[in-house]
Formats: structure tokens, C-alpha cells, sequence
């Protein structure tokens, strides 16, 4: 195992397109990082040039005490993992996973051992024989992450290596790949454009935007505590609901705020003013509020709710999903363009909130409903930096 440190990595194009901008990361021994953003915002240059495919253009890239700039890539102990498998179609499974044994010219004997190790670990044991054309998508990945595992790398390095799978693959294997890498201990880093992918795999997740590092954390705390609002936004699914509001202090002896929220008010709980007591310093000026989906609710389930903190809605979309309804309606409020490029531009600047309601739920399309809101996980950004508003 090895801790693995970028410093400051910056990748320049002849064509002075910068693609990655001063990315920092360190990776401790057997931690699982995942690496996430949008289409094009430079993720996979960053894997490649860790990987020695793509040149450092400046920074510094070290595995262990090691700095690997100017190593050949097959002298930097890494092995790589593609999302279209690239398995040899004339080999066996057991042949595959061998090849890169087979080229370090180890004896058969321990090649063979080795394979059934890795089988066994994969759950391949039963494949061994057959060739890639008689597998399973799920079964082609195992196959590529066999012949990846035999060969006890330093780094582990992942490439969208889940994009080819249907949804209720991509759901198995996210587990399983997460097993199997917590059994062997290997330092990983992963990259995905799906944030329930990063959410439900990493040890810690770095968001990466334009080539620009946003945050890095638990996924535990880039999802209650986002950075910024391009964060906030592209964490979490269904998305997190950001308006333009306006603050201004309240009458009630609480000392606490109310929010202007297109044509409604709502009352912001003293408490959420006295953990961020830099928000009083926003009051009487524009601000970005932000509500998660599962921080809204249909009040006739809820009826024990401060009425201070409900927003009315009229239902237009309705979405059953069994163990929870997602309704759909809009406020009279300016919708905040999160920076997210695979957003919907259609989506953009309608006012549209989305909520996960319970089951229970009987709102209907057309329906005039109360929705609770829980005004102590509001978040708060400000409008022009659009970073969040702490302390």
C-alpha cells in the first residue's frame, strides 16, 4: 500500500487550453477517493496524468516519498481499470486476468495460483474457462478487475469503470467493487461523473469543476455542508433546490430572520442565525437559500409544524416511487444557475422546487398543498461568490 500526493498538478494544451488548474490531493494508505464532476471538466486528465499517460505540465505527483513526473508508466506500479473492460476477445477469462503476469514472466505454476485467487475474490471461478463474448457486462468488469488485482499495485486507478452497465448492474457493482478494494486494502482513486457513485463508494469525495478542485471531504459532510453552490447543486439526487431570497430581520423576540422567497415569507429559526453569525451581516441584501428535496413536506402529514415555516405550492408534477413521492411545483422566486454544464437549460430560471414527500402523500397534480419547510437545514450562499455563508 501506498499514500499517493498531487501538488499543485496544473495540464497546459499546445493549444493553451488549461484543463487542470493547481489540484491538490493526498491520498492515505488504502483510502478510497473518488473523483467527481461533470462531463468535461477535466477528471480523467487528471487519472491519466497520474497514471503517466497524459504530461505534467507543472506540480508535483509522489507515491509514497516517490515522484513519478517523469517515470514511464509502466514503471509506476499502478493498475488501471477502463470503463469498456479491454479484455483480449481470443483469451479465456483465466488468460486474461494472467496477461500482465505473463509479460513479468512469472512461473506458471504461481500464475495459475495467483488467477485462482483473484477468481475466487471476483466470484469468477465458474467463468474461468469461457471467453469475454460469453460474459455479462458485471462479469467483463470482474474480469478487467482480476487482471488487475494480480497484478498487487501500489495505486489502484478507476476510469468510469461502471458507465457500461445497466442501472441495477451499476448498483451491484458499486458494492461489490467497493468489497472487494475494503478486503485488499489498496490505495484507490475513482472517477465518475455520478455523484451517487462517489456518495456510496468513497472514503472521501473531491469535486471537481472546469479543472478546479471545489471541495474534498466525507461524503457525509459534502452533502450537509457544501462549499459553494455548484456543490450543493451537483451533490445529491434529486438536486438541491437554490433560489435568490432576500433577508431581513424579524419582529418576534427570538431575534431570528425572515426570508423573502419570491412572494412568500419564511421565518428563519434563531437557532440556524446563531450557528452562521455572518448571515447578519447579509440582512437587507440579496442572498442564495438553498433546500434540500428531503428538508420539504406535505404538511397534511405534518400538521405539527411552525406555521412561520411553510411555503404554499400548487402541485404540477407528481412522481410515485413507492417509498416516497417527489412532487414538483413552482414558487414565484428566481431559480440560481448552480455552474453545472449537464444541467437542463429548460430547468434553469423557472422558480421549479422539487420534494420528497412520504408515501403517505396524498397531493395530487393541480392540488393546492402547504409544504413544511425545516428551517434548520436551510443552507445559505452568498449571491455574488455564490460560496457558502458559515460562521
Amino acid at each position: 500500500m501506498s499514500t499517493v500526493t498531487l501538488k499543485n498538478l496544473v495540464k497546459d494544451y499546445p493549444n493553451g487550453f488549461r484543463a487542470i488548474t493547481d489540484l491538490s490531493l493526498h491520498l492515505d494508505d488504502g483510502e478510497f477517493l473518488v473523483l467527481v464532476g461533470p462531463s468535461g471538466c477535466g477528471k480523467s486528465t487528471a487519472l491519466r496524468m497520474i497514471a503517466g499517460l497524459e504530461d505534467i505540465t507543472s506540480g508535483d505527483l509522489y507515491v509514497g516519498d516517490r515522484r513519478l513526473n517523469d517515470v514511464a508508466p509502466k514503471d509506476r506500479d499502478m493498475a488501471m481499470v477502463f470503463q469498456n473492460y479491454a479484455l483480449y476477445p481470443q483469451m479465456t477469462v483465466a488468460e486474461n486476468i494472467a496477461f500482465p503476469l505473463k509479460l513479468r514472466r512469472v512461473p506458471k505454476a504461481e500464475r495459475t495460483a495467483q488467477v485462482l485467487q483473484a477468481a475466487e475474490i471476483l466470484e469468477l471461478t465458474e467463468q474461468l474457462d469461457k471467453k469475454p463474448a460469453h460474459l455479462s457486462g458485471g462479469q467483463r468488469q470482474r474480469v478487467a478487475m482480476g487482471r488487475a488485482i494480480v497484478r498487487h499495485p501500489a495505486l489502484f486507478l478507476m476510469d468510469e469503470p461502471l458507465s457500461n452497465l445497466d442501472a441495477k448492474l451499476r448498483v451491484q457493482m458499486r458494492a461489490d467493487i467497493a468489497g472487494i478494494q475494503r478486503e485488499l486494502g489498496v490505495t484507490t482513486f475513482y472517477v465518475t461523473h455520478d455523484q451517487v457513485e462517489a456518495m456510496t463508494m468513497g472514503d472521501r469525495v473531491a469535486v471537481i469543476k472546469d479543472g478546479v478542485l471545489q471541495q474534498v471531504d466525507t461524503p457525509e459532510s459534502i452533502y450537509g455542508s457544501p462549499d459553494n453552490v455548484f456543490v450543493a447543486a451537483f451533490i445529491g439526487s434529486p438536486s438541491m433546490n437554490l433560489f435568490e431570497a432576500s433577508l431581513t430581520g424579524s419582529d418576534e423576540p427570538d431575534g431570528g430572520y425572515s426570508l423573502a422567497l419570491g412572494d412568500q415569507r419564511l421565518a428563519v429559526p434563531a437557532e440556524v442565525v446563531a450557528d452562521r453569525p455572518s448571515l447578519a451581516s447579509y440582512e437587507g441584501r440579496p442572498v442564495v437559500v438553498g433546500i434540500r428535496p428531503e428538508h420539504l413536506e406535505d404538511a397534511s402529514v405534518a400538521p405539527d409544524h411552525p406555521d412561520d415555516q411553510r411555503l404554499d405550492a400548487t402541485v404540477d408534477v407528481r412522481e410515485a416511487l413507492g417509498a416516497e413521492t417527489l412532487v414538483h411545483f413552482n414558487l414565484n422566486a428566481q431559480s440560481v444557475d448552480s455552474g453545472d454544464p449537464d444541467a437542463l437549460d429548460d430547468l434553469r430560471d423557472t422558480g421549479r422546487c422539487t420534494a420528497r414527500f412520504s408515501a403517505s402523500s396524498q397531493a395530487r397534480v393541480s392540488d393546492q398543498i402547504r409544504v413544511n419547510v425545516d428551517g434548520r437545514k436551510l443552507h445559505f450562499f452568498d449571491r455574488q461568490t455564490h460560496l457558502a455563508i458559515r460562521g
